[in-house]
């Protein structure tokens, strides 16, 4: 056979050898695992930059000194997963959303904040810190959750909060705070937006409420109504 002539014959099927070599490289590619999308996250913190609706009190010097555990979490809320719920007592997690930290680490400078802008307090220090306190706030966090389903979705934040005297571990004060904050999109951006505001809502409640506890605690305790005196030995 002449060169012209099986030249003719091989370039056909060199073509279609490319062609083929092409559907395969790209069925191969199909098959290979994509490459996972990166998680979102997010942040509570509007409550530590929200100004306070009323200016803080100044602070007395008779005023206790309290000292803020840090924030515990019920089981389910202790991770950085961003919860919701669409059946009851069933708990879901968006995949490509999370918190940047778990929302009992992200509450406690939002509460010592809160709490600091009453002026019901003479100072307050972190439990772990070793100084000295006349009260101790312990809380923990309930639920942190968008709930779904009945209409537009809503966030539910449950904190429970419980003063004690450090000295006699008496506790003084127990309540939880329970806020809702409906969401303006059906997406966990939505959720995170309703999420901050609801622990605004908690953060000022819980604020008025320990100082009003450190209130009544330093008129029933004498050593608290003059501390000069409480330092003294006793004759």
């Amino acid at each position: 056979m002449s060169k012209p002539n099986a030249m003719r014959w091989f370039l056909p099927f060199a073509r279609l050898a490319a062609a083929l070599g092409l559907v395969l490289a790209s069925g191969c590619s199909s098959l290979l695992p994509k490459a996972a999308a990166p998680a979102l996250v997010y942040a509570l913190d509007s409550a530590r930059s929200e100004p306070s609706a009323t200016p803080p009190v100044p602070t007395e010097e008779t005023a206790p000194t309290l000292l803020v555990n840090p924030t515990r979490a019920a089981p389910g809320y202790d991770s950085q997963h961003i919860v919701y719920v669409r059946v009851a007592h069933q708990l879901e997690h968006f995949a490509h959303s999370d918190w940047v930290d778990t929302p009992a680490r992200m509450l406690a400078p939002l509460i010592v904040s809160a709490v600091g802008k009453t002026g019901g307090f003479r100072a307050i220090s972190s439990a772990t810190s070793g100084i000295a306190g006349d009260l101790r706030l312990d809380t923990e966090v309930i639920r942190l959750q968008q709930e779904f389903g009945g209409g537009p979705s809503r966030v539910r934040f449950t904190l429970r909060a419980t003063l004690s005297d450090n000295a006699t571990r008496q506790v003084i004060s127990w309540r939880e705070f329970d806020e809702t904050a409906a969401s303006a999109s059906e997406d966990p951006y939505g959720g995170v937006i309703a999420a901050n505001r609801a622990v605004q809502a908690v953060m000022e409640q819980l604020s008025r409420h320990c100082a009003q506890a450190a209130e009544r605690w330093r008129a029933s305790t004498p050593a608290a109504a003059n501390p000069k005196n409480a330092d003294q030995p006793a004759r």
